[in-house]
């Protein structure tokens, strides 16, 4: 289990952080009162002990908590020297940045309740100097666009992964409406149709002969090489574009056959690649009826 403490100033990004660290896998939990940090560390380090599960938390924990602010620095500073496998992330900005982000979002500075913006910025600077000296890493977004801190945190929490990208194929039936979150909608209805073939009705592409009997046809093999060079293309351009996923969506009739077919040879096909592969089959639960 890995367990990740996010702290900061207030303007810095930990929001924006934590949903880039839930792309990577983290399970974040924000604005965790300093009384609860300890409960909730040993907790988690307690069932992973039980379970054995391999899990990563976030837990966010800053000057929000206006009448425990003060425990927060003492409270981390005993979760570390206990479990010194957990890293402190502290973000931060440079002043001038923070008080313009301010007044472009016009949101409240959570120290800024009895003094104006600028002494609040400057009084939180002071309370959190602590935790800054105990932190493991630490980022400044004064000059970072998001995707500028996306990649900070992919190349700290998941070296290597720079490139991450993770692509979900999924078969569905046109009858049943084409999937809302598909990027790339790929149309394999021009392949003949094993629903009207007795032995082959019953079954799906899941199958051995229904996958022999689509990929027999030479254009079946030869668009599904065409998907894999597009997609060579352009993984490296939506990934610079920041996307975290792209959804492939290949479609038949009933979402049985067809789709099913080109879903298991596309993923056989990205096996040995770079990037994480899931694949969901959204209509093969249902009846099939057939269909042209």
């Amino acid at each position: 289990m890995e367990i990740l403490i996010v702290t900061g100033l207030s303007g810095s990004g930990k929001s924006t952080a934590a949903k880039y660290l839930e792309d990577l896998g983290y399970f974040c939990i924000d604005n965790v009162p300093p009384s609860l940090l300890e409960l909730l560390v040993s907790s988690l380090s307690e069932a992973h002990d039980e379970r054995g599960e391999n899990q990563r938390f976030c837990l966010i924990s800053d000057a929000r908590a206006l009448a425990l602010r003060d425990e927060l620095s003492p409270k981390i500073a005993r979760i570390l020297q206990q479990y010194p496998q957990i890293r402190l992330l502290y973000l931060e900005a440079q002043a001038e940045v923070l008080l313009s982000r301010y007044k472009q979002t016009r949101r409240n500075h959570p120290l800024a309740q009895s003094s104006d913006l600028t002494s609040a910025l400057r009084r939180e600077r002071e309370l959190m100097a602590p935790l800054r000296e105990m932190a493991t890493d630490i980022i400044d977004t004064s000059f970072l666009s998001g995707l500028d801190l996306r990649d900070q945190l992919i190349h700290s929490f998941q070296p290597g992964q720079e490139d991450f990208i993770t692509l979900y194929i999924e078969s569905f039936g046109y009858k049943y409406g084409l999937p809302l979150d598909a990027d790339i909608v790929c149309d394999v209805r021009f392949v003949p149709n094993p629903f009207y073939i007795p032995e082959l009705k019953p079954l799906s592409g899941l199958d051995q002969p229904v996958f022999d009997y689509i990929f027999s046809f030479p254009e079946s093999g030869d668009f599904l090489d065409r998907q894999l060079e597009n997609l060579r293309l352009i993984l490296p351009f939506f990934k610079r574009e920041g996307r975290m996923r792209l959804n492939i969506a290949f479609g038949c009739t009933g979402g049985h056959h067809r789709s099913v077919a080109f879903v298991e040879a596309l993923k056989a096909r990205l096996v040995d690649s770079a990037y994480p592969v899931f694949v969901e089959h959204r209509d093969l639960h249902k009846q099939a009826t057939g269909g042209i």
